[in-house]
């Protein structure tokens, strides 16, 4: 089926939403069962790590954090930080003291101020309009705020409502005197997700059921296997506890430039890959055989396919043996034994 789709639904007890272009699986998010990235959390700094300058703290509901450059802090201090993403098991949770409250149109942020307006949005027209929207907006004192790519087109009182309610929660937030630790805000579900970071679709469809109509489950079924049908030849990705490995192939094809076609072709799906897949962390290609003055073409490749990808992602570059590793930030699950 042509166009975009959005499929709100259930697996289980979590809720979950699929991202659909064309007929194909570009994104997909599922609630967890672990604390996720964006709650926030009165901390109660717990024990300095020596030479790192880093502190553990304690979060509300029993958990526990790691804050980087916490020199400045003192055990038993209290501290509101921001989960940044997944800790595995047995580790504290990486958070930052760097609040901001985040949804589809805006983004408040505590202790940053100013107004800046996406880049990615170019019709001055349109600037002008976003920054009238956003001198009227009524943010907290000090806090900063930043009108997201998504605004472009949308309706100026959906924009001011959005503005007030990141701003509200900010203000809350900011009046908290409480003393210990405690969660103050949950991370947003799968549902809330998916409305924040995705583009405004062709078709909505929320209504139960909803997976099995747009053949969601089939879909996933590919996203779940480690091997990756890529036209030109096919590859492996397979993760590990201490990385993903992605293993490329030319399969058949015995042309002389079967090598650069099989890893043109992961080039410009591995960003959809990993993201379906919950994948991050460091990850490892072992690409197909091609000659090495193809390589810049390649690594543009790729540098475009990750352009619009919204997890961050680092492109490290070639190792000795010729293989080309990544560092991708956790900001999911892998979905493997979880659907």
């Amino acid at each position: 089926m042509k166009g975009r789709i959005i499929a709100l639904d259930q697996m289980g007890e979590a809720l979950a939403a699929a991202l659909i272009e064309d007929g194909r699986l570009v994104d997909f998010l599922i609630d967890d069962d672990v604390p996720g990235p964006g709650a926030i959390h009165r901390a109660v700094c717990d024990r300095p790590i020596k030479g790192a300058g880093g502190m553990f703290l304690q979060l509300g509901d029993g958990q526990r954090g790691y804050m980087r450059q916490a020199k400045s802090l003192t055990q038993g201090q209290t501290v509101l930080v921001q989960v940044t993403g997944y800790a595995e098991d047995g580790k504290a949770l990486p958070v930052t003291p760097k609040v901001i409250f985040k949804s589809r149109y805006a983004i408040v942020t505590p202790g940053a101020p100013g107004t800046n307006i996406s880049r990615g949005i170019r019709d001055e027209e349109e600037r002008v309009r976003l920054k009238e929207i956003a001198n009227e907006a009524n943010i907290p004192e000090g806090a900063g705020l930043i009108l997201r790519s998504l605004c472009d087109g949308a309706a100026t009182q959906d924009i001011a409502t959005d503005i007030f309610a990141m701003a509200d929660a900010a203000q809350t937030i900011a009046s908290d005197t409480g003393n210990g630790a405690e969660l103050l805000l949950d991370a947003p579900d799968a549902h809330s997700r998916a409305w924040t970071e995705w583009p405004e679709p062709d078709q909505i469809d929320g209504e139960p059921g909803a997976f099995e109509r747009h053949n969601v489950h089939e879909m996933l079924d590919l996203i779940r296997a480690p091997k990756v049908d890529l036209g030109s030849g096919f590859a492996f990705i397979e993760p590990t506890r201490a990385m993903v490995a992605v293993d490329v192939n030319t399969g058949a094809d015995g042309s002389f430039a079967a090598g650069l076609k099989a890893n043109l072709a992961l080039a410009r799906d591995l960003p959809r890959q990993l993201r379906c897949r919950g994948l991050g962390g460091q990850i490892t290609l072992d690409l197909a055989p091609m000659p090495k003055k193809d390589r810049r073409g390649w690594e543009q490749a790729l540098r475009t396919a990750f352009r619009h990808d919204p997890i961050e992602t680092v492109l490290a570059g070639w190792t000795p043996l010729g293989n080309y590793e990544l560092q991708r930030k956790r900001e999911r699950l892998p979905i493997m034994g979880r659907i």
